[in-house]
């Protein structure tokens, strides 16, 4: 059998933030990809709820008699609303269920490069054709299966610029690609939101699929950068596994469903809290109408602004008394996301139009919450995990998202019946479940994932 050949970049100079050519491409790539999918998901919605699946359009819509008795079959009868939110969550479930696939057949064979360019082309087919009402359902199996070949492979792409002993450098380069991921997701609803107010729906996601353009472009200027295939493992990754190494997996697996609590009133922010804002809070800021979808870039912008405070808070823990474990920032993330959407319940206790700070602190507190659970897990399960694993558990845990956004569309169908006030409040106790779990394991989960030389 041939010997796998690293394809590295051609140029090796360190000519972006002192590290290799290629992270310039791929983060900027990343940016746009984000910038285009934040955008468009910010308002679907809104806009099949309000547009796209009432008299008028949704018999216009390709194929989609037989989709909606599929669904209906399943999950019974469905109002417009109820059909929206179940479409939108099978939709963002299965954008994180498909890099499994696509990750699969890039390492088989057609190569990580090849593989992340005809995903973006189908993106951007994809945002195109929402364009259309015709080729509503077209367009989101072209994004979905899009999604799959470009998320996984240009992540992997960023740590295959580095040797393997280069943890260092890995670790910065994947803080600056995190960057751009969140300037993209504030952006994109930012933009997206905008033009759609405007000039309507279509022209938000035809910019979504220029903007998606763009990235693809900018991932072909830099394709002579980008190396193919990653470094090959080292011997101990080939290695059967020890029984302590899988019950450290079994560990991990189930440190990554007690995320799913979390994920479920986390990313409810742009299904079923769009449609609460739009008809429940008052818009009006200085004579000006606030976007519905701008309210999706206030997360990831806090995302971004609160690092800095929360790891000079989380230094301050470790000198006075020590700083919480992953396990303990994953409880806390879903305390704080459960109290983010207890401003909702309050919210819709004030009067029939809430004041916009509500919205605003929720999501404000959602970025908060989302530092405390994300990067903490993908830590735990870098350091955890056996090394023969380690890759596999990494794609693993987006299958979390997968689960969540899945749940998130079901339970958004009992919005209508439940009221806002028993809606808000059902994700509060979802959130406080999740924390209650996470610290009630924390302390036999973190004896299970200690190194074997220091398991007792």
């Amino acid at each position: 059998m041939a010997e796998n050949v690293i394809e590295g970049p051609v140029v090796r100079e360190r000519t972006f933030f002192g590290q290799p050519m290629g992270l310039a491409y791929l983060s900027f790539t990343e940016t746009w990809e984000r910038f285009s999918y934040y955008g468009m998901t910010a308002l679907l919605v809104l806009y099949m709820s309000q547009s796209l699946l009432l008299p008028g359009h949704i018999e216009n819509i390709g194929g989609f008699a037989g989709f909606r008795a599929a669904l209906e079959g399943v999950f019974g009868p469905m109002t417009p609303l109820a059909l929206a939110s179940q479409i939108y969550g099978l939709y963002t479930g299965f954008v994180y269920f498909t890099p499994v696939f696509g990750g699969f057949i890039a390492d088989r064979w057609i190569g990580r490069r090849a593989a992340v360019a005809l995903g973006a082309i189908l993106m951007s087919a994809g945002h195109m054709a929402m364009a259309f009402d015709q080729s509503f359902l077209l367009a989101l199996a072209l994004l979905i299966v899009g999604c799959g070949f470009l998320k996984g492979n240009i992540s992997a792409q960023v740590g295959a610029l580095y040797p393997l002993d280069d943890g260092e450098g890995r670790t910065r380069a994947y803080a600056i690609y995190s960057m751009g991921i969140n300037v993209g997701a504030v952006a994109g609803p930012l933009a997206c939101g905008l033009l759609a107010q405007i000039w309507g729906w279509h022209v938000g996601f035809g910019l979504a699929g220029v903007l998606m353009l763009i990235g693809l472009g900018t991932y072909l200027a830099g394709y002579r950068y980008l190396p193919e295939q990653g470094p090959r493992a080292a011997p101990e990754a080939r290695a059967p596994l020890t029984p302590h190494q899988w019950r450290v997996t079994a560990g991990l697996l189930l440190v990554m469903a007690l995320t799913i609590f979390q994920s479920i009133i986390y990313y409810q922010n742009s299904n079923i809290a769009l449609v609460w804002i739009e008809k429940a809070v008052d818009l009006s800021l200085l004579g000006f109408h606030v976007p519905v979808a701008w309210f999706n870039s206030i997360d990831p912008f806090v995302s971004i602004v609160f690092v800095p405070f929360l790891l000079g808070l989380w230094r301050w823990q470790d000198k006075h008394g020590g700083e919480p474990s992953e396990i303990g920032k994953i409880a806390t993330g879903a305390l704080i996301a459960a109290l983010a959407n207890l401003f909702l319940v309050l919210a819709t206790l004030t009067g029939p139009r809430s004041s916009v700070l509500f919205p605003i602190a929720y999501d404000m507190l959602l970025g908060v919450a989302f530092l405390y659970y994300w990067p903490p897990i993908l830590a735990l399960i870098s350091r955890a995990a056996p090394p023969q694993l380690r890759a596999t558990l990494m794609g693993s845990v987006f299958l979390t998202l997968f689960a969540g956004n899945l749940i998130i569309g079901w339970i958004g169908g009992f919005y209508e019946k439940m009221g806002p006030t028993g809606f808000w409040g059902l994700q509060v106790a979802i959130g406080v479940a999740g924390a209650i779990l996470a610290f009630a394991l924390m302390r036999p989960l973190e004896r299970l994932l200690l190194p074997e030389d220091k398991a007792a």
